[in-house]
């Protein structure tokens, strides 16, 4: 290792809040992506950095045409301040955990769909427990709970990763569905392949579905290409513009849309409850994850597929 770096973490002039914004700088390649990832200004980061390396007298970051790269001074004050970060989060998370009572914040991610599908359970929760600060973030991407992006995670899928824990709620499924009136255009009872269908953006690399419209829809037209919310893709099978697969919960229930075709058990996912196992008997992650369970298996019950 450089050895100014030992200088650099044993001088009283870095804190951790310093070491933060090199952090994010690096992990967002600019003053834009780092200002996103703290929720601060672009040129509160800048200022930020200078600082930094003024009182350091050293240069940690050279901006480039792709972005920020960190020099070698910068890189190992960086790594140093990754594993100060993981060492405060674990802290964090085993504060938690040894937690008691049901009061203080919960940080909850979700799918856009299962929050929307489910919302009446997190409802539900808020009036059951008012002690605890629910903050619900929606977001299709995946949130890192070893970096304290979210206590509990609700996710779709069949192989949940192995270094969380948690329980299985139910499972939900996803057909075709039409605009009623797109169904008339088109004729009842016509195959897959006679309807328009709604694709994704070529850059978002969902090749599985020209695999299975190749073998259950072959010859069918793409209307259009999009990268939406689920909320603006149902919406856009509601205007008639094409078909896509919808969660039967969401679909089921609008009554501008029907089912087309069969139910494909390929586009079966489970639900899940997750956490990090330090958290999983924190008093307020306990209560959360019972409650979802027990309202989320009382909706599936009725739902097509559960």
């Amino acid at each position: 290792m450089h050895e100014f770096v030992p200088a650099l973490c044993n001088s009283a002039q870095v804190q951790w809040d310093d070491l933060r914004y090199a952090l994010a700088l690096s992990r967002g390649g600019s003053l834009s992506g780092a200002a996103e990832l703290l929720q601060v200004s672009h040129t509160t980061v800048g200022r930020r950095l200078r600082a930094l390396e003024e009182g350091l007298g050293a240069r940690l970051f050279t901006p480039t045409p792709e972005g920020f790269v960190a020099t070698p001074v910068g890189a190992e004050l960086v790594a140093t301040a990754a594993r100060i970060e993981a060492e405060v989060f674990a802290l964090e998370a085993r504060a938690m955990g040894c937690a008691e009572g049901l009061e203080g914040p919960l940080r909850v991610s979700a799918m856009e769909l299962v929050f929307r599908a489910f919302r009446e359970a997190f409802t539900s929760f808020t009036a059951r427990h008012p002690g605890v600060a629910l903050t619900v973030t929606t977001s299709d991407d995946e949130v890192s709970l070893t970096r304290r992006e979210a206590d509990v995670v609700l996710r779709l899928n069949n192989r949940p990763p192995e270094h969380l824990v948690g329980r299985r709620v139910g499972s939900l499924q996803f057909d075709v569905y039409a605009a009623r009136a797109l169904v008339a255009r088109v004729g009842e009872g016509a195959g897959l392949g006679a309807f328009p269908w709604i694709h994704w953006d070529e850059r978002l690399n969902m090749t599985w579905l020209d695999a299975w419209l190749a073998e259950h829809a072959p010859g069918a037209r793409v209307a259009i290409r999009v990268d939406l919310s689920a909320a603006a893709m149902h919406e856009l099978i509601a205007a008639g513009v094409g078909v896509q697969f919808l969660a039967c919960v969401e679909g089921d229930a609008d009554p501008r849309l029907q089912r087309i075709g069969p139910s494909d058990p390929f586009a079966r996912r489970d639900l899940w409850v997750l956490t990090l196992p330090e958290l999983a008997e924190a008093p307020r992650v306990r209560a959360f994850t019972e409650h979802l369970a027990q309202q989320l298996r009382a909706t599936l019950r009725g739902a097509p597929v559960g």
